[in-house]
């Protein structure tokens, strides 16, 4: 990642970003119900894989459905993802990084992204609201936890 002398210092480098997918659908264009301020359901994933040592691509995926009731408006999909470089990073602090910080650092690139491409379907920008990552981290912790549970249980 760098030719900084080897001194077990954790490293961590963002070594790309890009768009790895983006779609968006506009039936709603020249309807009357277009006009009016739709409904907006937001969904937001986080994944993460290995792509190399110590190299790790971590992908933002926002789905975003706009309604006015039952009608559709507009769909957008994104996923914005990032190449991190982590060395000498101790196991346990890499979900956390990969989980909570990489995509906070995505996040800002993702939501002006998404600002543009609705702007530029003829609506309001969407500009999402910040996203609490580490409460999505302890939330998935929580369903692993309740999940392990649940299976010790079946199995006496």
């Amino acid at each position: 990642m760098t030719d900084a002398p080897e001194t077990g210092m954790p490293q961590i480098a963002v070594l790309a970003q890009f768009v790895k997918d983006l779609s968006f659908e506009n039936p709603g264009v020249g309807q009357p119900a277009a006009q009016t301020k739709p409904g907006i359901q937001v969904g937001i994933d986080v994944q993460v894989r290995p792509v190399g040592t110590d190299q790790f691509e971590v992908g933002l995926r926002a789905m975003i459905e706009a309604k006015a009731g039952e009608q559709p408006i507009y769909v957008v999909e994104l996923v914005y993802a990032g190449v991190f470089g982590l060395k000498n990073l101790p196991p346990e602090q890499q979900n956390p990084f990969l989980l909570i910080e990489a995509p906070r650092m995505l996040f800002p690139f993702a939501r002006r992204i998404i600002a543009d491409v609705t702007r530029d379907g003829g609506y309001q920008p969407l500009m999402l609201d910040p996203i609490d990552f580490s409460a999505l981290y302890r939330a998935q912790l929580e369903r692993q936890r309740q999940a392990q549970a649940g299976g010790q249980h079946g199995t006496a």
